[in-house]
């Protein structure tokens, strides 16, 4: 029996682990899951970052693809997930959000959703390791499978203010971090749990802010859930979702009763006008989807180079979705 746990200290010894490490313990998902982040960051492999070629949004497969099979697009899945209060467009089997409410993790703010071509971008799907990031630290070397996996993995998706997103663009730890300290530890902890799954390695440079930020909070460790734990975001259970419908019902049949039987009100004044959206940059011009996912540009949200309405089948201001 010595035998047999002597060798078993000399094999953990042999490839680094140190005695008791939680790693023996760790979840099938690969993430490194109730781990501390700071151990599971000096696991990752650091090496400089490699060159951005050949990176085209495709190399991740389709853009939001049902890869779990359950009949709803990965953004939809993850607009469901993380908004509350949801309510869904009318025949799409509770996939497609047409409103909601939006903690946001990285602005600490409450943002309304609603589905529309101008308002839609409001709240975007951001790729917490982002994929051209990804790609110049290791994921060139994964399986298309594998890379298509990492694009659509909820681990590694959020739903958060579009400004945020668009400012974070493809940004490491060392160059971009959430306004809201307070979710700066898990956004990171975050990080390094997908970085571990998927075996793609940090710079040094990324390493260090990561370590920064983890001194603030030692005992962080790599989050074992899909969606982030906010106790001050009110969650809508589905019972309170079914009596505020009925109560929506109830209230508009009321009104259509009372319009019947009273005299028509005077129309109200109209609202005001939108502000007008910026107009999109012409220096960028894709003849269809295909054209704009070959060059990697898929999806573009409205405003940004390329994004045609003609693009944007489903007028909700993101086109090739």
């Amino acid at each position: 029996m010595m035998v047999v746990l002597s060798g078993l200290l000399a094999a953990s010894l042999a490839i680094g682990l140190p005695v008791g490490s939680a790693y023996a313990d760790e979840p099938t998902d690969g993430t490194g899951a109730g781990t501390s982040a700071t151990e599971v960051l000096d696991s990752l492999e650091v090496k400089g970052r490699a060159p951005k070629t050949g990176y085209k949004r495709t190399q991740f497969g389709k853009a939001w693809a049902d890869v779990d099979h359950n009949g709803c697009d990965t953004r939809n899945d993850i607009l469901n997930r993380d908004l509350t209060g949801v309510k869904h467009k009318w025949r799409t089997h509770n996939c497609v959000v047409k409103s909601g409410k939006l903690h946001d993790p990285y602005t600490g703010k409450d943002i309304k959703f609603k589905k529309g071509k101008k308002t839609s971008t409001a709240v975007q799907i951001d790729h917490v390791v982002a994929l051209s990031d990804a790609w110049q630290k290791g994921a060139q070397k994964l399986s298309e499978e594998r890379r298509t996996a990492l694009a659509n993995d909820p681990y590694n998706l959020l739903a958060v203010q579009g400004r945020a997103n668009q400012k974070k663009s493809d940004g490491d730890a060392a160059t971009w971090l959430p306004s809201n300290k307070g979710f700066r530890c898990e956004y990171v902890a975050r990080q390094i749990g997908v970085k571990h799954k998927y075996s793609l390695w940090v710079t040094q440079a990324e390493k260090k802010a990561m370590a920064k930020v983890l001194s603030s909070c030692p005992t962080q460790t790599v989050p074992d859930y899909t969606g982030v734990k906010d106790s001050t975001a009110e969650k809508t259970t589905e019972s309170e979702q079914t009596e505020q419908t009925q109560t929506e019902q109830s209230a508009e049949q009321a009104q259509q009763t009372q319009q019947t039987t009273q005299a028509p009100a005077p129309e109200p004044a109209p609202a005001p006008a939108p502000a007008p959206q910026p107009a999109p940059q012409q220096d960028v011009y894709y003849q269809n989807c295909t054209a704009a996912r070959a060059a990697g540009a898929a999806p573009i949200y409205q405003g940004q180079p390329g994004y045609r309405s003609q693009l944007d089948r489903d007028h909700d201001g993101v086109a090739c979705e």
